[in-house]
């Protein structure tokens, strides 16, 4: 009669299994959540960015177009009547206002407020958890 003889794994008690993955389950939450920080700060930055120009396009805009406008309008108050010509001029830098705008809200679109990467590691961190249950 052969017998084969295995060890038997060392059982460590289960106040050290609790601690042990208590303290597991906290690590990864902390890093889940610093994670989480991260894409927030990218995509506020992003935002920022999005807004900063903007309000840069409204300044400049506003001071630039000022002057051209006026320009452009007594210049062509030469050749048609005052009253039209400003109307033509304002036409024109509504059509601007409106481009700038549209670019604006677009590049605003391409912002994500939820941390998709985040979301994603917290998706694989729970399959794993249930492909390790017994």
């Amino acid at each position: 009669m052969s017998s084969s003889f295995e060890p038997e794994a060392p059982q460590r008690p289960l106040s050290e299994l609790l601690t042990t993955m208590t303290t597991e389950l906290t690590t990864l939450l902390r890093q889940e959540v610093e994670l989480a920080k991260v894409e927030v700060r990218q995509e506020a930055s992003k935002a920022g960015q999005a807004v900063g120009m903007l309000a840069g396009a409204a300044i400049a805009a506003l001071i630039g177009i000022l002057l051209i406008a006026m320009a452009a309008a007594f210049g062509l108050a030469e050749l048609i009547p005052t009253g039209w010509a400003f109307l033509i001029v304002g036409l024109l830098i509504a059509a601007v206002a409106g481009a700038l705008a549209a670019a604006g809200r677009k590049r605003l679109q391409t912002v994500s407020p939820k941390p998709d990467q985040t979301i994603e590691t917290l998706r694989q961190d729970a399959q794993t958890i249930k492909e390790r249950r017994p």
